[in-house]
């Protein structure tokens, strides 16, 4: 007879501690890939949970702060070790609760442990400048000072880079946390906070809450005592976090969708083109938020690039996402599958032309997961919702145009602008893509999904509030300038 392991509860971590929510009331996760299974059960938790977890957070803020940046930055090391000693664990979760494929989840928690690194090593930084004064008897300078207890709140796709990329330097700049991890993904978040609690971080100093949107992550955007909020999400939720936010007085930070470009010039090694797309379009489900979504290549080369394309897809290795042979694991959940399968209706409904794939993967080992074909479609226009809308799944709409001109034109036509692409060998393609795309992030002969985590990242138009996140920029939002003039 088998035995089955007993599931895990995962609850609060609230002032060092595992702690139930008041309700006791759990959630399950399922795994995408398979339904019937339970990866574990986390708290459903009331607005009473976070109020412990903000007051644990605000008191622990004073000695924290009071640290200086190198014993904080001890801390982050200590927490990248253990870590980085739980990677196939944690990654192996990832898998279970998200689906991404293992090979992509073990680069996300080893990116993680980047992460952790790179802002422990921030506390060795400068922090300000001196500034000459007007007066010769006077020292002038700048500091930093943190903002105090952080809300942050983070979404399913990358559950362990992005939660990292925005706690670490919250920390090392002497802010505490308080994190709301996307419920899908909980379970994956509460063996990060197990990596935090295992490094001896002073209690209070990080703090993790798990429940709702409308009640724990309402908690964050209305609570008095929450200084400041990043957050990563779709473009509705960022809306109300930003009003919220402003409606206090609290500063915020939000990233949030993309309807990233690639553009095919026809001058372009389309080998290397296609195998970008490919990749940036549709590894992990096409679930991120710089995923290539709208492919506009040149007419001369269209016929081309399409054929290669579609000879590539076609051999895309769909599945359960701890098989090694798998490229390609399942949507998330079943609200995104089904929100990917909406999209795709609608573009048929619009005009768009199938070229392949479209539907929900059935037979063996498809039926009980949240599976969809990766898919293509092209007579597209800008008119249409697929070339709009951010669809988040395994979806590339293909544009045609006649010159580079009209695709920076179609590039630009949408409301978002977080990451954009463009295969050319052409010097003055590359100068004029560089200077009239509206993206953050731009690169040229590489795909767009591409982030590294020493460099500013955030978008323009509705992609962002305008800040950036990562590397040395994380500063200008986790810390305020405090100007220093000292007269003896």
């Amino acid at each position: 007879m088998t035995v089955r392991a007993e599931i895990k509860t995962y609850t609060n971590y609230i002032n060092g501690e595992w702690q139930s929510s008041s309700t006791n009331e759990v959630h399950d996760s399922v795994n995408p890939a398979n339904k019937n299974e339970i990866v574990g059960y986390v708290s459903k938790s009331t607005k009473e949970d976070l109020d412990h977890a903000v007051t644990a957070a605000k008191d622990a803020q004073i000695g924290w702060r009071k640290l200086s940046a190198p014993a904080r930055g001890e801390y982050l090391y200590k927490v990248a070790n253990a870590l980085e000693a739980r990677l196939e664990e944690v990654a192996e979760t990832m898998t279970r609760e998200m689906g991404k494929t293992i090979q992509e989840a073990k680069g996300e928690t080893a990116r993680g442990v980047a992460i952790l690194r790179y802002y422990a090593g921030e506390g060795m930084r400068k922090v300000g400048d001196v500034i000459p004064s007007t007066d010769s008897e006077a020292f002038m300078f700048t500091s930093r000072a943190p903002l105090g207890v952080v809300g942050v709140i983070t979404p399913w796709n990358f559950p362990v880079a992005i939660p990292l990329w925005k706690i670490a330097p919250a920390l090392i700049y002497g802010n505490t946390v308080v994190l709301k991890p996307a419920t899908e993904t909980a379970v994956t978040a509460a063996k990060v906070i197990e990596c935090f609690h295992e490094a001896g971080l002073p209690d209070g100093v990080i703090n993790m809450v798990t429940g709702s949107g409308a009640v724990i992550g309402q908690g964050i955007i209305d609570h008095p005592d929450i200084n400041g909020i990043t957050f990563t999400g779709s473009d509705n939720v960022g809306k109300r976090v930003g009003q919220g936010a402003f409606a206090r007085g609290a500063k915020y930070q939000l990233e949030m969708g993309g309807k990233n470009p690639v553009i095919v010039a026809e001058d372009a090694d389309l080998d290397l083109a296609v195998e970008a797309t490919i990749s940036g379009g549709l590894r992990s489900t096409g679930q991120k938020c710089t995923a290539t979504s709208r492919v506009i290549v040149q007419n001369t080369v269209y016929d081309v690039f399409k054929e290669k394309l579609l000879a590539k897809v076609k051999e895309i290795k769909v599945g359960q996402g701890l098989n090694s042979e798998t490229w390609m694991g399942p949507c998330a959940s079943e609200n995104q599958l089904d929100t990917v399968l909406s999209y795709i209706e609608k573009g048929k409904e619009e005009g768009a032309l199938l070229l392949y794939g479209g539907s929900r993967c059935e037979g063996t080992g498809f039926d009980d997961g949240f599976y969809v074909e990766p898919t293509v479609f092209e007579n597209v226009n800008s008119k249409m919702t697929i070339a709009q809308e951010e669809i988040f799944g395994p979806v590339l709409v293909l544009m045609k145009v006649d010159t580079i001109e009209e695709a920076l034109e179609v590039a630009n036509d949408v409301e978002f602008g977080l990451s954009a692409s463009i295969f050319t060998t052409n010097i003055q393609n590359m100068l004029s893509f560089i200077n009239e795309m509206d993206a953050g992030l731009v690169r040229i002969n590489a795909e767009s999904a591409g982030v590294e985590l020493q460099a500013p990242f955030g978008g323009m138009k509705k992609s962002s509030s305008l800040s950036r996140e990562q590397g040395q920029a994380a500063i200008e939002f986790f810390t305020n300038i405090k100007t220093v003039f000292v007269k003896g």
